[in-house]
């Protein structure tokens, strides 16, 4: 949510801002309806006080026994208490007209944002690894002898329709190894509390994170209104709804792993091959709530987390900090990290490290009290993924197979797997 204050002293920045997004300048219809607003704020303040000062006078002209002056002020206060009840209610439509305008609005990008029109214009700032050289042509994760079997996506259509998986067998291990890999790593040497949130949550936790009302048909929502959450940025970040905490407890590090649900809504015939684009996924997401003068720092330290899982799985990836026009809509600056996939040959991305800085918090009034006893001031919040379950599960089996369908699996996730570390032809653990 954007601050209307900040909008009135500089509308020009302010409609600056949307445009390197692509978006019209609105500042001038943002302010006629703020202007409107508080003029009948204004006007309902007068009445109040025109209705408080005939009462006051209602009694003391009954005293005198002036039937008439009683009778014509009793008739102003009770015309006064319909134009106060009038007006508010007329100050109230026009403040959630506003309030939806800013509400569809994206977040203002950093300075250091690249301009740019879509991911072609996204800028790479890192890249780790060697990309793999294969003696044979390398395959799809689907398409590999030790994981066909045991990734069923027919038997899942049967279930619940297109874009959903069955893993079974040694790859579902797999799968969870890495969940459990990433959730270990971010707890026991990234100092982040696990927590395990729930998958459902409320409109108020959807707007909160900026989900809604501009995004509702990418989520699925329950026939009682509950949604289940495209991601668990949404319940980890709405802990801190409606409170004031205390600055020394800032900031606060969350992980948590879930399943994760998106409708994925005008993405039809985009990646529907294998497992990289499903409506139900899992994820280990990093949440943090932190001072302002702290977030830069604090997304530098995420992604750092997000891109040390791959290093320590061996995993080749490359960084991008995302264009104006690729950034998400309450995104103020993000970075792609993009793992390396030999069946398509190209770069896909894992992981996406975002910071809102104020927009989420003062959509869900989350505050903190300064130290030095100043008036609260608005915590900034980031998510980042740390990492994707499903794709990192696709990098690991496409970088470390072998010619005759067999999977070499990373070194970390042998404690997690029995001790093995290949996955055979036939689809067994070795």
């Amino acid at each position: 949510m954007h601050d209307i204050r900040a909008i009135r002293e500089n509308p020009d920045a302010f409609d600056a801002a949307l445009a390197r997004r692509g978006d019209a300048p609105v500042s001038s219809e943002i302010l006629k309806l703020d202007e409107a607003r508080r003029a009948k704020i204004g006007a309902a303040e007068t009445a109040q006080a025109e209705q408080n000062k005939a009462s006051k006078l209602v009694g003391a002209a009954k005293a005198k026994g002036d039937d008439a002056e009683f009778e014509r002020l009793r008739a102003l206060v009770g015309q006064k208490k319909e134009e106060v009840a009038t007006m508010q209610a007329e100050a109230k439509a026009l403040d959630a007209q506003l309030t939806d305008v800013l509400a569809r609005l994206p977040n203002n990008p950093a300075d250091d944002v690249p301009d740019g029109k879509d991911e072609a214009d996204n800028v790479e700032v890192n890249r780790w690894g060697d990309i793999p050289s294969f003696d044979f042509t390398p395959k799809e994760h689907f398409e590999i002898a030790g994981v066909a079997a045991s990734m069923d996506f027919e038997t899942a259509a049967k279930i619940s329709g297109s874009r959903f998986v069955l893993l079974t067998g040694a790859v579902a291990r797999i799968h969870r190894a890495l969940a459990q890999f990433m959730l270990d790593t971010h707890v026991d040497e990234n100092g982040l509390t696990e927590v395990n949130p729930p998958v459902l949550v409320g409109d108020d936790a959807m707007y909160g994170t900026d989900k809604l009302p501009k995004f509702g048909e990418d989520s699925y929502q329950t026939s009682e209104g509950m949604w289940l959450v495209p991601t668990s940025e949404v319940p980890l970040t709405y802990t801190v709804a409606g409170d004031v905490v205390e600055q020394s407890t800032l900031p606060r590090r969350y992980t948590a792993h879930t399943l994760c649900f998106r409708s994925e809504a005008g993405s039809a015939g985009r990646d529907t091959s294998g497992m990289l684009r499903q409506h139900q996924f899992e994820k280990v997401e990093m949440v943090s709530v932190t001072l302002p003068e702290e977030s830069d720092n604090e997304q530098k330290r995420m992604l750092r987390c997000a891109e040390d899982i791959l290093e320590r799985l061996g995993i080749p990836y490359r960084t991008v900090i995302l264009c104006t026009g690729d950034m998400g809509f309450g995104a103020r600056r993000t970075f792609d990290i993009e793992a390396w996939v030999p069946g398509q040959d190209t770069y896909r991305e894992i992981s996406s490290v975002s910071t809102t800085g104020d927009f989420q918090a003062r959509r869900m009034n989350a505050r903190f009290k300064p130290a030095d006893g100043g008036k609260p001031q608005f915590v900034h919040t980031l998510n980042g993924s740390g990492l994707a379950v499903g794709r990192c599960l696709i990098a690991v089996l496409e970088n470390g197979q072998q010619a005759d369908g067999s999977v070499e699996l990373p070194q970390v996730l042998a404690p997690y797997l029995g001790g093995k570390t290949m996955l055979t032809a036939e689809g067994r653990l070795a």
